[in-house]
């Protein structure tokens, strides 16, 4: 027997929306529009709310690991496509164990708090501020030529380093931060993984020279790893599909040669 399968109305009481509403708080649940005037916008509206939430750290409030992870992933796509570059800074609290050992946890997330909105003021709507574990924050800067993100990354260290953070009445706390950049290139078909590897080995060098300092790619063609060499959209040279040699040989050798390829 077949027919047309029957919607049955569901009224707003027969949904277990406790657990959703205790998770919006009550803040954001008294935004919601009267679940008597219009039910399918109040549902709508915590449908919404929830979704935000699932995207959002709950101590700072920025982007968290998993939209960021999204964002990076649209925006290498974009990059493809548009032949734009972007730039990714990876920032780190310097000496945040140490907060946090002198001073307990309490302290500790009032700091990324005041860190976070400092940053958060430096960035443009277009771009996203992410808290990616820990300490650790990232910026996506779509559309970034390098000068104007070498300007972008010095915007983030002042704007740290002359934050004064009150913990206690008549004691103030300061900080700095390291960061290291990378670049998101047309003619490098890179990954996520990999553009964060290249952002946190610039970030090392921050660290390692001294801290409260920025470490940005200056020649993104000369940091290029092997791995996304070989990622890169490479034109028959011979027309021979049957050829087996090593790409990598190919792009070790100087312009212009064309040693290990017949």
């Amino acid at each position: 027997m077949t027919g047309t399968a029957t919607t049955l109305p569901i009224t707003l009481h027969q949904l277990r929306l406790d657990g959703a509403l205790a998770l919006l708080g009550k803040e954001e649940s008294a935004g919601l529009p009267p679940a008597d005037h219009d039910p399918s916008a109040h549902l709508q509206a915590i449908i919404d709310e929830l979704c935000d939430l699932s995207l959002r750290d709950p101590l700072t409030g920025c982007a968290n690991r998993r939209q960021f992870d999204t964002i990076l992933d649209r925006e290498l796509d974009r990059v493809a496509r548009s032949g734009d570059v972007a730039l990714l800074l990876m920032i780190d609290v310097d000496h945040f164990k140490r907060v946090n050992d002198l001073h307990g946890h309490n302290v500790g997330d009032m700091v990324l708090q005041a860190v976070a909105q400092a940053l958060n003021g430096c960035v443009r709507p277009m771009d996203t501020l992410a808290r990616y574990g820990g300490e650790e924050f990232a910026i996506v800067l779509p559309a970034c030529q390098p000068a104007y993100g070498q300007n972008v990354a010095e915007r983030v260290r002042k704007a740290v380093e002359a934050l004064r953070i009150p913990i206690a009445p008549g004691q103030e706390l300061t900080v700095t931060v390291s960061i290291g950049g990378a670049y998101a290139l047309q003619w490098i078909r890179s990954t996520r993984k990999l553009w964060i590897e290249r952002a946190d080995q610039q970030l090392y060098q921050a660290k390692s020279h001294g801290r409260n300092r920025i470490e940005i790619e200056q020649q993104p063609d000369s940091t290029v790893t092997a791995e996304e060499k070989k990622l890169l959209f490479v034109p028959d040279l011979t027309g021979d599909t049957s050829w087996s040699g090593d790409w990598s040989d190919v792009f070790a050798a100087p312009l212009g040669s064309t040693d290990g390829v017949n």
